[in-house]
């Protein structure tokens, strides 16, 4: 499992996937931050943790791009 999360492929695939789905008439994520910005009135249990599991492909693909930007800059350092 460790190495699938550190894997640039498997995470593009699964934001792709789970973190768009279900993709019409607009994706899912986007609902569900729109009611986040709106104050999450009428919010369940099972709606933040929807959120949170198409959330969560999106959360590991900002997390490598951070590391690679931090190794990347690190390396730069004299």
């Amino acid at each position: 499992m460790k190495q699938a999360i550190n894997d640039w492929k498997f995470v593009v695939l699964a934001c792709l996937t789970l973190g768009l789905a279900p993709f019409t008439p607009q994706p899912h994520i986007v609902n569900k931050l729109i009611w986040l910005r709106d104050g999450a009135k009428g919010q369940y249990w099972l709606d933040w943790f929807d959120l949170m599991m198409h959330a969560l492909p999106w959360l590991l693909l900002l997390r490598l791009g951070l590391l690679f930007f931090l190794r990347h800059f690190q390396k730069e350092k004299p």
